[in-house]
């Protein structure tokens, strides 16, 4: 009895530690003060969860925590794992059951982590995951993956590099979209964080009551498709986005091979270090994990920045340019953006998408219709597009509103997506470099 009740109040304290950052999605994006339109200063941003506002994003990404990693030296990828026999697999499995642990999935009898899945609070926990995220396919999920089906048929039978700049530690719209990449690029300011070890959590204050309060707020951000909180947005400045990632990588059923920080060489290669700790100042950091399907054995790879894609903060990474134009035929997404390509103080990481991507696919917050030459993209457009939302309003284009109004051959969209997120009221467009 005395095992089974510390099981339940450690079990307590993680959850309370972690849960806040598992529902906190999208538009964690690489927001830095910007300058508008009338001469003023704002925040570009991403929408708060139940009052749908829009909070300041800070200007550089802290440094991720560290990993633990085999006691190995330092090491180039030049020789990286081409199956499943190249990875340590207790070292997968520690990680695939974490991610199921916390996305609220039953890990096997014989984990170490199956005797916290028998608390109340962790099947309570459970059967809130299990009911949103039912909510949430019904809703969302299942129409864009039928879209998908349709309308990148085509793009998905040879996509296989995605980049996803701004996007925070949204892995599951990049999937969603796109889930037959086998490498995932994605770019946001915030840290990366690290793996708790579950059956190694100090004992802490205990705080009662705040399950309850966590799961109801998850309802409100649910039924808006938004996941983030000012809390929750404290929360993964200081946690980072692994858990996040973990919780995705798990609900879209794959396994965890391998979790490595690393670092970009001066070419442009890649790094792999044992931890974070002793890298010089403006070093280019980065996680990678291997993962593969369930039912698959093909090794796939993700691999996020913490990076600020400003004009300033690219002049001070060429490493990481050079690695985005090392990439093999990259499709571009680009959603909840903030607009920060409307700016010029983001021309570079715009002009880097236009050259090197052969598809994108957007909502009116990435790219400026403006800047996609129509001798060189074929354009096609979904949904709706009236304005942006309020705090945007100044980044209306009248030329995509035109597209929209004398375009009858506009297919609609049944789902919403991005700052728009009521159906009916979202917009996507997608371009496709022509052949030359």
């Amino acid at each position: 009895m005395q095992m089974n009740a510390m099981i339940a109040y450690k079990l307590r304290i993680f959850l309370i530690a972690v849960i806040p950052l598992l529902f906190s999605i999208q538009s964690c994006n690489n927001n830095p003060q910007v300058k508008t339109d009338n001469g003023g200063s704002k925040s570009t941003a991403t929408s708060q969860a139940t009052e749908v506002k829009i909070e300041k994003k800070e200007e550089v990404a802290k440094s991720p925590t560290p990993i633990p990693q085999p006691e190995n030296e330092q090491k180039s990828v030049s020789s990286p794992p081409v199956s499943l026999k190249d990875f340590d697999r207790d070292r997968s499995n520690k990680f695939t059951d974490s991610a199921k642990f916390l996305a609220g999935i039953k890990v096997d009898e014989k984990s170490p982590l199956a005797a916290y899945q028998k608390s109340k609070a962790w099947n309570d926990h459970s059967y809130y995951f299990e009911s949103a995220w039912k909510k949430l396919e019904q809703q969302q999920l299942s129409k864009i993956r039928k879209w998908t089906n349709t309308e990148l048929k085509s793009i998905n039978q040879t996509a296989r590099t995605i980049f996803y700049p701004f996007s925070g530690p949204d892995f599951l719209y990049a999937h969603l979209f796109f889930p037959k990449g086998t490498e995932y690029v994605m770019v946001g300011l915030e840290p990366i964080g690290n793996i708790l070890d579950i059956t190694k959590i100090p004992a802490a204050h205990q705080i009662d009551g705040k399950l309850q309060e966590i799961n109801k707020s998850m309802n409100d951000i649910l039924q808006l498709s938004f996941f983030r909180t000012k809390a929750m947005k404290v929360d993964l400045a200081e946690k980072g986005v692994l858990p996040i990632l973990f919780v995705f990588l798990a609900r879209t059923n794959h396994r965890i091979l391998d979790v490595q920080y690393f670092k970009l060489n001066k070419d442009a290669s890649i790094q792999l270090l044992k931890n974070n700790k002793n890298n010089s100042k403006g070093e280019v950091l980065g996680l990678k994990i291997d993962f593969v399907s369930e039912g698959e054995t093909l090794v796939r790879n993700l691999y996020y920045f913490p990076l600020d894609l400003s004009n300033d903060g690219l002049q001070k990474t060429p490493e990481f340019k050079q690695f985005i134009k090392n990439l093999n035929k990259p499709v571009t997404y680009l959603k909840a953006a903030s607009y920060l390509m409307h700016n010029d103080e983001f021309s570079e990481i715009r002009n880097l998408i236009l050259s090197q991507s052969t598809n994108l696919l957007q909502d009116d917050s990435g790219m400026p219709i403006k800047y996609f030459d129509r001798a060189k993209w074929n354009l096609k457009f979904y949904g709706s597009y009236t304005q942006p939302i309020d705090l945007f309003k100044v980044r209306y284009q009248p030329d995509l509103r035109k597209i929209y109004q004398s375009d009858p051959t506009i297919k609609p969209l049944n789902f919403g997506i991005g700052y728009q997120f009521e159906v009916n009221t979202s917009n996507l467009m997608l371009a496709s470099r022509k052949e030359q």
